[in-house]
């Protein structure tokens, strides 16, 4: 492919941050100077930030690894899994199962969609999930001092459907981010492994995450294109469903041995979902993991605690998750199927997401595909890079890089009888139109309402509807309607309908909906911006604070080097009372929490320092 692209010209342009919005855990990436992308630490140093949110009773906001150590404690103000819940309705079977295993509560909001309530506020899952795409630009920007990053690509789940990518499209507004593309996670994955190589293969992307699977076929071709053959997946398969089938196996023997039901405690049902994810991880590893908790429950039925011990091996896992994983399988084989390709047609096999570490997994894939899996990538960073990737093609125009991706969902119209007839089959390659020509229903009609549906899995949901007016009277199937479907490469659908005979045409942009109305997105949007703010002048003070504490220690320290110097002058003795003034005044500083005050203090401690240094320093 030779050189990627223009990279000296990075600096003109503004840089695109790479999200990928995980259900356990979210990454950022970004193009550096010399081209390269880059995964960005966050300040813990971690390439990964859960993707958990919580709120304190102070109502301080805590986003990441600091919400991941306090959720035991805090459990029913900790949220997790939100990417779940993204885009869904109330009613659906998935927030059902939600609500089973969740220590947080979880209500129908005003519009049949869902909320989360927190500290006795409510929440929308685009706003907690723009808490963590807000905390994943924080993370890119420290990194890149004096740069204003506002531009974004963000992932999702390649079956997620147009609600779902519109929820998401809103979080990234709420968050201040300027959302320039929406990608699939396979996609981008297939982006980070072939970007630059001048490559010629046909390959798979297995990934399998916390809360989503996809299975994605693409054509890498020779000047950077990428083309997606067929994607496949369930939005509700993941790593939560196999944490759950190990809670469920300790719930169950916990009740047969103590009586007691361990899902009637919120503490405890957090500590028992923490303790599964963390024996399903080693059990990657090894063989068996000790799972201990002790006073699980602090009162029991006989009024004494009650502790939680049990060894949980690998085949036991096995076998109460096989069925997952078979679930897997099968989506991949459908999905060969939709390719009209054989296993060993493909030359390679990408592995995406953390539960692809499972040795079950693994093995699964491998017999499926007949070759071991590619080790080449990064499952936990592999997305966000492809993201960084697609962000800086789409600023720098790209020559070298053609993304050609598909619909992952049949669209079409719903007819007489509730009849759902398909005009764009699932896996057409977007950008694309579409026709077909329908006749009228019954005599004298004079007007036809058009149903948009789109098809995911077998159940039908309505996109929206229009209807087209001024038909002619005329007997039943003598007026013939065209109706045209068209996606660009935005994702946007587009239908119309137009009377052959008379040229009268109606038409409809088919906008998703998140659940929130645009007002709603506003409001959020204003309040995320408050929290910036706070944030702001937080991270500011905390630098002040810390300068000021440094300084304080290094003076201490320097104290009875100096005094043994100097005191035994006038002079010396009075520059050493200063000195205890000045860090005397700094303390109370520090104490009062008063930033205007450390700024001021720190400068005349600062000259302390330098003055102390000299002392000491000084030849005898």
């Amino acid at each position: 492919m030779g050189a990627p692209h223009k990279w000296h010209d990075w600096k003109k342009m503004e840089r695109v941050i790479g999200i990928d919005l995980g259900t356990t855990n979210s990454c950022v990436a970004l193009i550096d100077a010399d081209g390269t992308p880059q995964v960005i630490p966050n300040r813990g140093g971690y390439k990964t930030t859960p993707s958990i949110v919580a709120i304190t009773e102070s109502g301080k906001r805590l986003v990441g690894h600091i919400a991941k150590r306090q959720s035991i404690t805090n459990a029913e103000n900790t949220v997790y899994t939100a990417k779940r819940l993204i885009g869904r309705k109330w009613d659906s079977a998935q927030v059902r199962a939600a609500r089973k295993n969740s220590g947080y509560n979880i209500v129908e909001g005003p519009h049949g969609d869902v909320r989360i309530q927190v500290q006795d506020q409510l929440y929308s899952v685009p706003e907690i999930s723009a808490m963590i795409l807000q905390e994943m630009k924080f993370v890119a920007a420290e990194a890149c001092p004096g740069e204003e990053l506002l531009k974004a690509v963000i992932t999702v789940p390649a079956y997620f459907n147009d609600g779902q990518r519109q929820a998401t499209k809103d979080a990234g507004q709420i968050a201040g981010l300027d959302v320039i593309r929406i990608i699939n996670e396979p996609t981008a994955a297939a982006l980070a492994f072939g970007y630059g190589k001048d490559l010629q293969k046909l390959i798979a992307v297995f990934d399998l995450g916390g809360g989503t699977f996809d299975v994605s076929i693409l054509e890498i071709g020779s000047g950077g294109v990428f083309r997606v053959v067929a994607t496949a997946g369930d939005t509700f398969l993941g790593g939560e469903d196999f944490d759950a089938r190990i809670m469920d196996w300790l719930i169950d023997d916990f009740r047969a041995a103590q009586g007691a039901d361990l899902r009637e405690d919120r503490m405890a049902l957090q500590r028992l979902k923490d303790a599964a994810e963390r024996a399903k991880c080693e059990l990657s590893v090894v063989t068996e993991s000790d799972i201990n908790l002790p006073f699980v429950i602090s009162v029991g039925p006989s009024n004494e605690p009650l502790h939680l011990q049990r060894t949980l091996d690998r085949a036991t896992v096995e076998a109460l998750c096989s069925d997952l994983v078979e679930r897997c399988i099968e989506i991949c084989r459908g999905t060969l199927v939709d390719a009209r390709l054989r296993a060993d047609e493909l030359d390679e096999v990408l592995l995406v997401g953390g539960m692809t570490r499972m040795p079950m997994v693994q093995r699964a894939v491998a017999e499926l595909f007949g070759r071991e899996p590619s080790k080449n990538v990064h499952p936990d960073e592999v997305v966000a890079i492809g993201a960084a990737i697609q962000g800086h093609a789409l600023m720098s125009d790209e020559e070298n890089l053609i993304l050609l991706d598909v619909t992952p969902h049949a669209l079409g119209v719903l007819t007489t009888g509730k009849h759902f007839e398909e005009l764009i089959a699932q896996n057409t390659t977007v950008p694309t139109s579409q026709t077909k020509n329908f006749t009228t229903s019954r005599d004298a009609q004079t007007a036809v309402k058009i149903l948009v549906i789109q098809r995911e899995a077998e159940e039908l949901q309505p996109l929206g509807e229009f209807i087209l007016t001024g038909l002619r009277s005329a007997p039943k199937g003598e007026i013939e309607i065209e109706v045209r479907f068209s996606i660009d490469s935005d994702g946007i659908v587009s239908v119309s309908a137009k009377d052959l005979e008379t040229g009268i045409e109606q038409s409809i942009q088919v906008t998703a909906t998140s659940g929130l109305t645009a007002e709603e997105v506003h409001q959020m949007m204003e309040n995320a911006n408050e929290y910036l703010v706070d944030r702001k002048h937080s991270d500011e003070s905390e630098g002040v604070r810390q300068h000021a504490e440094k300084l304080v220690a290094e003076v201490e320290k320097l104290f009875p080097q100096v005094e043994a110097v100097v005191a035994s002058s006038d002079f010396g003795r009075e520059a050493i009372a200063k000195a205890r003034t000045v860090l005397e005044r700094t303390r109370d500083a520090l104490d009062r929490r008063d930033v205007d005050a450390m700024k001021e203090t720190s400068e005349s401690l600062a000259r302390t320092l330098r003055m102390f240094k000299g002392v000491v320093t000084r030849p005898s």
